[in-house]
């Protein structure tokens, strides 16, 4: 229960931090996007402004001829310029028809000009001149103006001269920012909204993203606890029989030199089987860890089935079974490999097809080749597995028939063991059986595999497989 609160927990944790994450990440790149939006559109009317001050400033300053002073051409390109009195505070003037062109420039009513003396005084204006605009001249290039309603302008300034190079005054072209700031309003809008609808929607993917994360992690401590479970169980009955034959011992008043020797051999029996438990799970501890690279060799493997078959051939003949090898190559058959592993990996499938192969059945180890590997099949006439359970053989402390593993004395650790010996060496191992009539194991080992485990030596092994073979 604890630990299903501290997944949960966990999970929590993982999507509130990844939505935060997320969260800032897509508010900076909000605040990115509307700051690029808004320095484009900045520079595009800049650029605009520009242009049209520039076409008016060219077009003008030619036909300027007194400084100060208003040509009667320049009224006439201008049709409803107001002309005012020096220093006046306001200017009223016609305001031009929606129509009306300024030098073939459209004004829709956005833009405004107006006319300043060398002294900053308000001569005259034209195009769509709001209300309430301040009328003190300012010489800054570039300016943010406000009328009497609040609304922004942007405009430019100019100077001008006349026609023999005199300074005439300057000339200021503004627009109205309606309806740019009616474009970055519903853009804000935009953002203000779509971000918590985005927030929503992350939360939801971080919610299920941490689940996803979560899974790996709670499928390894299921198996964790499982395989904890079943070392301890496995440890205990060897342990639970050495306890209760050391209690009837000393239960005994007197102990005659022959119930003495029983004892001692069931004793060994129990410590036999503990140390090769405990062997297989430090060796596997060992190829999961990786902790230390493998001495590598050049391998025969022609002799290490040899070998193989002519030592399990006791056992293969006190279980009335037929062990036989059958080697398809013609010259030795080398890899690079450890030869302690390779001895492991062959001993424990000859050793499972004995055990699980029923009287005057036969087993076979087959030894051949293709162009890039070696190809070792072990094949048993015994009593098969179901095709349910091929998918799961390989796993640590799995049996396919529990009364029979636990009279051979199997851990089920064996076709783990081969598992990550046959990984370690780059290798692929496959199986296929058919219930009530045998199995066949083929191992494919690469010819350059460079394993990077370490395992105890080969005559440890071969101790404990005579042990257990007794």
């Amino acid at each position: 229960m604890n630990q299903n609160k501290l997944f949960r927990l966990t999970r929590v944790r993982l999507a509130l931090y990844y939505a935060i994450v997320m969260g800032l990440i897509l508010s900076l790149c909000a605040f990115s996007f509307y700051r690029s939006v808004f320095h484009a559109h900045v520079v595009a009317l800049d650029s605009e402004i520009e242009t049209v001050a520039g076409t008016l400033h060219d077009s003008i300053e030619l036909k300027l001829q007194s400084p100060g002073r208003l040509e009667p051409l320049v009224n006439q390109l201008f049709p409803n310029t107001g002309n005012c009195r020096i220093g006046a505070s306001n200017c009223i003037q016609e305001q031009p028809h929606p129509k009306r062109h300024l030098l073939g420039i459209v004004t829709k009513t956005s833009y405004y000009i107006r006319f300043f003396d060398i002294s900053g005084n308000l001569i005259a204006n034209a195009g769509y001149y709001p209300e309430g605009l301040p009328n003190i001249f300012n010489q800054k290039n570039w300016q943010f103006l406000k009328d009497s309603k609040g609304n922004e302008y942007h405009q430019i300034t100019l100077s001008m001269h006349t026609q023999n190079y005199q300074d005439w005054g300057y000339m200021q072209v503004g627009r109205s920012l309606e309806e740019f700031n009616h474009y970055l309003d519903s853009v804000k809008l935009i953002l203000i909204l779509g971000l918590p609808m985005a927030m929503a929607m992350i939360a939801g993917a971080s919610w299920w993203l941490s689940g996803l994360a979560m899974q790996p992690i709670y499928q390894s401590y299921r198996q964790i606890q499982q395989f904890t479970a079943d070392a301890a169980h496995e440890l205990r009955t060897p342990l639970a029989a050495t306890s209760a034959t050391v209690e009837s011992a000393l239960l005994m008043p007197q102990i005659d030199p022959e119930e003495t020797r029983d004892i001692l051999q069931t004793i060994q029996r129990q410590n036999q089987r503990l140390t090769a438990l405990v062997v297989d799970l430090l060796m596997l501890a060992r190829l999961d860890k990786q902790a230390q690279k493998l001495q590598r060799e050049n391998c025969c493997l022609n002799d290490i089935v040899s070998d193989l078959v002519e030592e399990f051939e006791a056992m293969a003949n006190a279980a009335e079974v037929k062990l036989t090898s059958l080697i398809q190559v013609h010259q030795p058959l080398n890899i690079i490999g450890n030869a302690d592993q390779l001895y492991r990996l062959f001993s424990n499938l000859i050793v499972n097809a004995i055990q699980y192969t029923l009287r005057e059945g036969e087993v076979t180890v087959l030894l051949d080749r293709n162009d890039h590997y070696a190809v070792i099949k072990v094949q048993d006439t015994g009593i098969g597995i179901p095709k349910h359970e091929l998918t799961q053989i390989f796993h640590r402390f799995y049996r396919v028939s529990s009364d029979r593993s636990r009279s051979t004395g199997g851990s089920g650790l064996g076709l783990a063991i081969v598992q990550a010996i046959v990984h370690s060496h780059h290798g692929s191992i496959d199986v296929q059986s058919e219930f009530g009539k045998g199995s066949t194991f083929t191992i494919k080992l690469p010819f350059n595999a460079r394993p990077i485990n370490s395992v105890h030596s080969i005559s440890i092994w071969k101790m404990l497989y005579k042990s257990s073979c007794k």
